[in-house]
């Protein structure tokens, strides 16, 4: 099956440098997985009065409060269908926040070829739909951009309390590492919660399993 993110950019694909066309190739047939291993150089969060806000994202693995500098990350993309038979991409990020606590930031991303969209499903549960606007930079970095956000059942979710995330990511040669940077912000009250750092990547290959754990709890088919 043809990537996610394949489908989505079409020939801008082959614009991505060539370590992130094949992260972001990740499709079942090459490579069933990527799992990148790496360290957040900072985690923050915005002012006090969000971190309420952020603590209940932990219920369903989506943001958390915990800040702190180099903290030890992965990112596990693994592609398989789900049981509406769509390719899907799952983007599973776990922060080692303090000794004996890790956070996850969970998240499956599909292809809409009626909209020509990805959507972003977050959480255990999918219980928010986000529309990604996909870009590919002059580098040959990828770019995403959250658009329209609704909840299960397709309600729109209230642009006063929803978070606008961009994420930046890249190839850096001279570290011989993929860089992240992402931001998440809201409208009203500005930044809420953003990381950057680095990682490297492994790559499972095709037939290897799925892990249980990364995939959603259920799936939305909104």
């Amino acid at each position: 099956m043809t990537s996610v993110f394949e489908q989505a950019l079409g020939d801008d694909f082959g614009r991505l440098h060539p370590r992130l066309q094949r992260r972001f190739g990740v499709d079942g047939e090459r490579d069933q997985g990527c799992v990148g291993t790496g360290v957040m150089n900072r985690v923050w969060r915005g002012p006090g009065f969000t971190a309420p806000f952020l603590h209940l994202g932990t219920l369903r693995h989506v943001l958390f409060p915990e800040t702190g500098t180099g903290i030890p990350f992965t990112i596990e993309n693994y592609a398989y269908r789900d049981t509406y038979d769509r390719p899907t991409l799952t983007f599973v990020r776990t922060f080692q926040v303090r000794p004996h606590r890790r956070r996850r930031f969970d998240a499956t991303m599909v292809y809409h070829p009626g909209r020509d969209v990805i959507i972003d499903y977050l959480g255990t549960t999918q219980h928010i739909a986000v529309d990604l606007d996909v870009s590919v930079d002059s580098s040959g970095g990828l770019h995403l951009r959250s658009g329209a956000q609704t909840f299960r059942g397709g309600l729109p979710c209230p642009r006063a309390i929803t978070g606008d995330a961009e994420v930046h990511e890249w190839w850096d040669e001279k570290s011989d590492r993929f860089r992240i940077q992402v931001t998440v912000t809201n409208r009203r009250f500005g930044p809420l919660f953003g990381y950057y750092g680095s990682f490297t990547a492994a790559y499972a290959p095709a037939g290897a399993p799925v892990p249980a754990a990364v995939r959603p709890l259920r799936e939305n088919h909104s």
